[in-house]
């Protein structure tokens, strides 16, 4: 069944005068949403029994609950040192998604750097390998591990590079960012064929079971010429995309993904949005 929710907390959940994110499953399936994004963007600070009443509370109130890995991840990096970070930021995020009782773990793939981009895709496959290996050795295979679509121009992350390093290991699995892909496209998605490429291609080459079950972030994004410049709300009519067309998509090929808004702000009453789009075809 596909879930909608937020990443974060948005603004209106603190307005109403909550503060704790183990509050979140609770006030989201008030408003009818199944889905949660715990994002460690700059690091990997909650406690284990926090992370724990917050899954308990996942599971009480049916929201499941999936997480952000650092964003610094970077399996491009010249340095074997600090890929190994790298590594060990996606093995700690999995143990905390473990605690919160969730499946799935969102990361970024790497960046360009000074490297040719074909040097860089190709060093990011070696390490994907690597990390493969590592999930394998810990016995973590059991969980999904989503490399996500980036925005900006000089990142490893375009659908086709994503979709490629899903065929390392089955328990790579896309996280679709079609807000990021947007943005590196220029304004690219418009219509329910353009998003239907995308899904083909993923069904193509890594089966129907897995493009059935993709993770997505949605948002709308302002871009320049080197991508992503930064996440807007659905208020915007300027940048885009729109959720309409993608759902249509969804609904034809059956998708059950998650769908997890990250509108600037607004990303709970965003994802109710998309939710209600969906329903109503």
């Amino acid at each position: 069944m596909i879930k909608f929710g937020p990443s974060g907390n948005c603004a209106r959940f603190y307005q109403e005068g909550y503060f704790s994110s183990v509050d979140a499953p609770k006030w989201l399936a008030e408003q009818g949403l199944t889905a949660y994004e715990y994002s460690f963007g700059r690091g990997i600070t909650i406690g284990s029994d926090k992370a724990r009443e917050i899954g308990e509370n996942g599971k009480k109130y049916g929201v499941e609950i999936s997480v952000h890995a650092p964003y610094y991840i970077n399996f491009a990096n010249p340095s074997d040192d600090m890929a190994a970070k790298s590594y060990s930021y996606v093995l700690r995020s999995c143990e905390k998604v473990r605690e919160f009782g969730g499946k799935r773990v969102v990361f970024h793939p790497a960046s360009v750097g000074k490297m040719s981009r074909a040097e860089a895709v190709a060093l990011t496959k070696k390490r994907f390998e690597i990390l493969a290996s590592i999930i394998s050795e810990n016995r973590l295979d059991d969980y999904l591990f989503c490399p996500e679509t980036m925005g900006k121009i000089n990142q490893i992350g375009d659908a086709e590079e994503v979709v490629e390093l899903c065929k390392i290991a089955d328990f790579y699995l896309p996280t679709i960012d079609f807000g990021h892909i947007n943005a590196r496209t220029y304004g690219s998605l418009k219509t329910a064929e353009d998003y239907e490429q995308i899904i083909v291609h993923i069904i193509n080459n890594l089966g129907t079971e897995r493009a059935r079950n993709i993770h997505i972030h949605f948002s709308k994004i302002e871009y320049s010429n080197g991508g992503e410049v930064k996440h807007l709300t659905f208020a915007d009519n300027i940048f885009g995309p729109e959720f309409g067309p993608l759902a249509q998509v969804i609904r034809k090929y059956n998708l059950s993904p998650v769908v997890i808004c990250e509108s600037d702000g607004t990303q709970a009453d965003d994802a109710l949005e998309m939710k209600q789009i969906y329903e109503n075809l």
